[in-house]
């Protein structure tokens, strides 16, 4: 690889820890351009699932330090996460998750709608429609296989179930997915590394930018709420629906 590679590798883990720290969606920028950079797709994923987990690990001690994480049971929910991640990466060498790539864009259409017609969404806390126990277990299993098997658009899902059916506002939704897809990354992350699939010059580059650009992101969305929260959140949704969107169709 070229030494030109190295400063836009770090840049661009800078910008997609940002992003990632308050909205989610950071590899619609890491990953094409690890692509780019002609390594193969698995070296590309396994790479990125290193570097993005160093990102989410400062964003989610951020958030502790400002107290989301208080009086919450997260000891189900990681376990349930953890072990649907696994099942879901041992599930991908047995299956196809090609399936999926149709169905997860009409997913991420509907969120996005529906969140711009309810302006009000995730504001303010309002009561739970779930116990947090029953939520930790079905969804930290579900979407922690989710992430191990196929993996786009597992933070807008935490997001938007945590919103509506835990009534968090986008902050304390934010901070929750950030525990659970650190969770699934780490999960994710060690079956690569047992594969051997993590380029680590390429991983360390990015990751340097990840934990600036993961600090910035989670400090300003603590300062900013959901005003700004919502719009970036919208923007990454839209932007994946699009993405995954064009990937199924050209794979026809």
């Amino acid at each position: 690889m070229d030494a030109w590679w190295f400063p836009a590798l770090f840049a661009t883990g800078l910008a997609a820890g940002y992003v990632d720290a308050i909205a989610g969606g950071g590899g619609l920028i890491t990953v094409p351009v690890l692509l780019a950079t002609g390594m193969s797709p698995a070296d590309a994923l396994g790479t990125n699932k290193f570097q993005s987990s160093c990102g989410t690990t400062l964003a989610t001690v951020r958030y502790a330090r400002h107290g989301l994480f208080a009086g919450g049971n997260w000891g189900r929910g990681i376990a349930a996460t953890l072990a649907g991640a696994v099942a879901g990466a041992v599930a991908v060498q047995r299956m196809n998750a090609d399936f999926l790539r149709p169905v997860i864009p009409v997913l991420l259409v509907v969120i996005a709608v529906y969140l711009a017609i309810k302006p009000d969404l995730g504001r303010e806390a309002r009561p739970a429609r779930m116990s947090e126990s029953v939520f930790s277990l079905v969804f930290g299993f579900g979407l922690g296989f989710y992430d191990g098997f196929f993996g786009p658009g597992t933070g807008s899902f935490w997001m938007m179930a945590c919103v509506l059916l835990l009534g968090r506002d986008l902050l304390a939704a934010t901070a929750h997915t950030k525990v659970m897809n650190l969770t699934s990354n780490l999960a994710s992350l060690a079956v690569f590394l047992v594969t051997g699939h993590v380029r680590f010059a390429v991983g360390l580059t990015m990751a340097s930018g990840q934990l600036i650009g993961g600090w910035l992101g989670a400090h300003t969305a603590v300062r900013s709420g959901a005003r700004l929260i919502r719009p970036l959140f919208l923007t990454v949704v839209i932007g994946l629906a699009i993405k995954l969107g064009w990937d199924a169709v050209m794979r026809r």
